[in-house]
């Protein structure tokens, strides 16, 4: 505790006498702590009277108490020991990581990007890549080089793109309005809905956006941007049943982006507005919902039946968005199982526009992996297709 009076050595030195005082150190004991306050000046007391003395006496202990107590909890801090050393912790991570690999693909200079809406990966691990721009379909191996390209004699505005078991190719035309197959060649084997024309009926789709075709051949299709709807078709593009309308409840849709299959046959749609994944039969029972995951974009099923989801991660509407994620807020891969928990999370920095350095990814649109596990992505701001190279 602070003493009332002053020290007996500051009165010898000549308070009350009229002497001037040197300041000096005064041992004050506050919270068991020793401090030395060097406070008072040379101030000569024979022009001080008593009661100014006392004044001055009663405030400089106040300010003597309050340093004390001040600073007090400072030197306490600074008296505590050093936190302990922390171990050597082994520098592994065990979750899977992926790198860029920026020399993919070695595309000529002829050979021109847009919007990359569409990848896929063949048996051979050769890579197709969908884009708005001429020629739309260009084929890579998985070292990047270029094999050949085809497709603008058929195709006006590219969405997304599938290769069924019998490595044939599927694309969605948003801007014919239908469905085509092709041969890897580019030879076209069928089309299904009214090139050049809109409709909501079993000859017509509006802005179709993706396509799922069983072993056996049947093809569903998610229409789409101008219908929200899933349309099935067989092996031969006869129209067999459609379900589903603009909404938001169970079996609804808001933006069908997307369409995919496991090897059960359950279908799974990408309800984008709607940020959630809606499982179906094909019938068109509900089966599941997976909600307050991601708002999802595009497609890969793997022979593991590991449903590999790209797009961005929840968010609202705002103001001026015509859909849903339009910018989206970031970039993000998703592996689930097929009851929908998630296995894998893979963030992606999303790029500035026009200034998109490699690794990063402006509206990533589609998703493919190769049998090492390498992802391949397409994007549209960013107009181009990359490789990520799994770590090993």
């Amino acid at each position: 505790m602070l003493n009332k009076d002053p020290p007996e050595d500051w009165i010898g030195a000549g308070i009350g006498s009229g002497d001037p005082v040197e300041s000096g150190p005064l041992d004050v004991h506050a919270s068991g702590l020793l401090l030395k306050i060097h406070s008072l000046e040379r101030v000569p007391m024979s022009r001080v009277c008593c009661a100014h003395r006392s004044r001055w006496t009663v405030k400089f202990w106040k300010s003597v108490a309050f340093a004390a107590l001040c600073v007090a909890p400072l030197s306490i801090a600074g008296a505590q020991e050093e936190p302990p050393k922390l171990p050597n912790f082994p520098r592994v991570s065990l979750a899977k990581t992926y790198t860029v690999d920026p020399s993919w693909p070695q595309r000529p200079d002829e050979v021109k990007w847009g919007h990359v809406p569409g990848v896929a990966v063949d048996a051979q691990d050769n890579v197709y890549v969908f884009t708005r721009a001429v020629p739309p379909v260009q084929v890579y191996d998985s070292n990047g080089k270029f094999l050949r390209a085809w497709g603008e004699d058929y195709i006006k505005t590219a969405h997304h793109l599938k290769i069924d078991h019998n490595g044939n190719i599927w694309v969605a035309d948003i801007g014919h309005h239908v469905i085509m197959q092709f041969t890897p060649e580019g030879k076209l084997l069928k089309e299904i809905g009214t090139r050049g024309k809109a409709g909501d009926d079993e000859y017509h789709l509006n802005q179709p956006t993706d396509m799922a075709i069983t072993p056996s051949g049947e093809v569903f299709v998610s229409d789409g941007y101008g219908n929200n709807r899933v349309v099935h078709y067989d092996r031969n593009g006869k129209f067999v049943n459609s379900w589903g309308k603009m909404g938001t409840g169970p079996g609804e849709f808001s933006l069908p982006h997307a369409v995919a299959l496991d090897s059960k046959g359950r279908l799974y749609v990408a309800d984008r507005n709607n940020v959630r994944v809606q499982v179906f039969n094909q019938e068109g029972k509900l089966l599941d919902e997976w909600r307050n995951v991601l708002v999802p974009w595009g497609f890969w099923v793997t022979s593991k039946d590991e449903i590999w989801v790209c797009g961005s991660s929840p968010m609202p509407w705002r103001k001026d968005d015509v859909v849903l994620g339009c910018p989206p807020k970031d970039q993000v891969f998703m592996k689930f199982n097929t009851a929908g928990k998630l296995l894998e999370l893979w963030t992606i920095p999303k790029g500035e526009d026009g200034k998109e350095q490699p690794g990063d990814l402006n509206w990533v649109h589609a998703i493919a992996l190769d049998s090492q596990g390498n992802i391949y992505a397409g994007d549209i701001i960013g107009q181009r297709a990359q490789k990520f190279v799994l770590q090993k």
